[in-house]
């Protein structure tokens, strides 16, 4: 695959979550709940089939050995039976915000969470990992902290979805790291946990129903494009992280919260006029990330 091709495949995996996050509005009366259910029981297949049958794709079969792997160490390593659902949960959370966000008009302060995760990485790194930074780094969590800190002056509190991601994403992945399953087959174990909850979800715990698909029948074709749209994305956000640089792979990854602000926006939310500060060091810290991750790549460039 070429530095082209996946940059081609990074961007559209980022426009069919954009696409998700609209689409979860236009499920009505299905509440965020139930849409995230539904996600569930519609990616999980897809996924499984994408592993089963990746090795036509240039090796990807070595995740369905991860797969089988994994469920050898749960005999082996007890645990992994704490330690998956734990991981589950904490994914499962992330997944349900994403869908919910939008109808509860939250969808700007997911955005913003999404926009702090690189730099609640870099802290993880630097506090778990012992990771050194470089000064452009240092300098990126300095404008971040400022614009963290004034919106904590401001408001005496902080969105709680916008801490949800940039917290609950690092401890997600630091987890994974720490247990080694940070690899396909973990993502797919994640996903097959998640299923008993998403089906209690999708099949109405908070009282839609099966009237509402009779009163309403486009829900039968929506919900699984909305499945379609789910795995689609992921899976071609696996393909370009295949053939890209880490760097340029990070950088790319400001295209999501790009459109989710966009989509936000589109649905009638509005940026408070005293959050400008926060977005404005927000963009400061980014622009000085997308700097160190440019710099880098230049130093790996052959010649």
């Amino acid at each position: 695959m070429t530095t082209r091709q996946g940059v081609t495949l990074s961007l559209l995996s980022s426009l069919l979550f954009g696409l998700m996050y609209y689409l979860s509005t236009l499920l009505a009366p299905l509440s965020g709940t139930e849409v995230y259910g539904w996600r569930m029981l519609m990616t999980w297949p897809v996924m499984t089939a994408f592993l089963l049958l990746g090795e036509r794709w240039g090796g990807m079969g070595r995740a369905w050995l991860l797969v089988r792997t994994t469920l050898a160490r749960l005999r082996q390593e007890p645990m992994l039976w704490l330690v998956l659902p734990l991981s589950s949960a904490l994914l499962g959370v992330q997944l349900w915000l994403f869908v919910w966000a939008p109808q509860a008009r939250h969808g700007l302060d997911v955005a913003m969470g999404y926009f702090l995760l690189p730099l609640a990485m870099v802290l993880a790194g630097r506090i778990v990992y012992r990771e050194r930074l470089s000064g452009l780094l240092q300098a990126a969590v300095l404008a971040a902290g400022l614009g963290v800190g004034y919106e904590l002056w401001r408001a005496g509190q902080f969105a709680w979805p916008t801490a949800l991601v940039a917290l609950g994403y690092p401890l997600y992945f630091v987890l994974r790291r720490h247990f080694r399953t940070n690899h396909l087959g973990g993502l797919w174990f994640d996903q097959l946990l998640m299923l008993p909850v998403a089906a209690w979800f999708a099949f109405g715990i908070d009282g839609a129903g099966w009237h509402v698909y009779l009163e309403r029948p486009a829900l039968l074709l929506l919900v699984p494009v909305l499945g379609l749209i789910s795995a689609s994305a992921l899976l071609l956000y696996i393909l370009s992280s295949r053939g890209l640089p880490m760097g340029l792979l990070g950088l790319l990854g400001y295209v999501e919260p790009a459109v989710l602000v966009l989509i936000s926006l589109l649905l009638g939310e509005r940026i408070d006029p005293g959050q400008w500060v926060i977005y404005l060091a927000i963009w400061i810290a980014i622009l000085l990330l997308m700097a160190e991750g440019l710099l880098r790549l230049r130093e790996r460039r052959p010649g």
